[in-house]
Parts: structure tokens; sequence; C-alpha cells
């Protein structure tokens, strides 16, 4: 009964910071992923967090989802959003993992949200905010679309990780970052012209 408990728990927390690195990349692709799947029986959301799979929230977030994606092929409107996005992305991963962890005691739940949830967003994020400002830099700013598909597709990729296979999109995150990583020093490795 106790490796069950505990099984979930880890089940619960891949999701939950699946799902929050998920909102790194976009804010409101993964809440509207949670909602979804909750109201499909995918996700079993803490009872107090679970007016995130109401008909209303699934509605308001289909529309922020829209708006959120078509903001940032704008060239110098996702610059600007990145001011808002950062913050965000933290708040909406620390919810995400506490709307997976409603098992888990209070303390632990909102601990592992703070700590896991906003982290992984908030890791995620500063990825994307640097990945843009390069691109800014490099392009000037006509290479953002391409980034904007990129996060999108990482985003809805991993939500959907997150929800199925939540152990597997705990491991893709960080594979992409160490990737992104290991590409950003080779450019700077790179002699200038």
């Amino acid at each position: 009964m106790m490796d069950s408990v505990r099984l979930d728990l880890i089940v619960a927390l891949a999701a939950g910071v699946g799902l929050a690195a998920a909102s790194g990349f976009r804010v409101f692709v993964p809440l509207l992923g949670a909602s979804l799947a909750a109201r499909f029986g995918y996700l079993e959301p803490d009872p107090e967090l679970a007016w995130v799979a109401s008909s209303t929230a699934t509605q308001v977030l289909g529309v922020a989802v829209v708006a959120e994606l078509g903001a940032y092929f704008v060239p110098w409107l996702d610059n600007a959003l990145d001011t808002v996005a950062t913050p965000a992305a933290l708040v909406a991963g620390t919810l995400l993992a506490a709307f997976t962890l409603g098992d888990a005691p209070d303390v632990l739940q909102w601990v592992l949200a703070v700590v896991a949830g906003g982290g992984a967003a908030g890791v995620v994020q500063a990825g994307t905010v640097a990945l843009r400002a390069g691109s800014l830099a490099t392009t000037g700013g006509l290479g953002n679309p391409i980034v904007a598909v990129g996060e999108a597709i990482l985003s809805g990729l991993v939500t959907v990780l997150a929800v199925m296979v939540p152990l597997l999109a705990i491991l893709v995150v960080p594979l992409v970052l160490a990737l992104w990583l290991r590409r950003r020093r080779a450019r700077r490795a790179q002699p200038g012209p």
C-alpha cells in the first residue's frame, strides 16, 4: 500500500513538473491541456483547484492560448511579452504542479509545487527568453517566428507527454535544454567574422 502511494506521488509530481516545464515554453498551453485532461478523466485535480477543469476556465484558456500563440508572431511584441510571461510562467508552473499533487499532504503539495513546479517553469522560461534575445540579436527579430513555432510545438508536446506519460515528460525537458545549451555553446565557440 505504501509503495503504491509513493508511486502515485511520483507520477503526480512527474505530471506536474512536466506541465510546469511546458508553461515555460507557453504559459497557457499546459493550463488548457490540464483543464482538458481533467475534464476527460486523464488527470485528477486537487479538489481546491478543480475550477481549472470547469467549462468557463476551459473556454477562457482556449481564448488565451490563441491570443498567446498569435502574439508571439509579432516581432516587437514577442520580446515585450517575456516581461509578463516570466512571472506568469512561474505562477502557472506552481499552479500546475499543485493541480496534480492533490493527494499529497498540503505542506508537501505546495512546497513541491513551488520548488519543482515553479523551478521547472522558471528554468525553461529563462531558456526561451535567452533564445529569443539571441534570435533578436542575430536576425533582427526575423527569426523569432521560427523560435515561436518551436516553443509552441514543445509546449504542446511536453503537455501531452506530461498527461499521458509523465515520467517520460520529465526526461524530455532536460534533454531539450541540454541540446539547446550545447548548441548555444558551440555557436559562442565559433570565431566571428
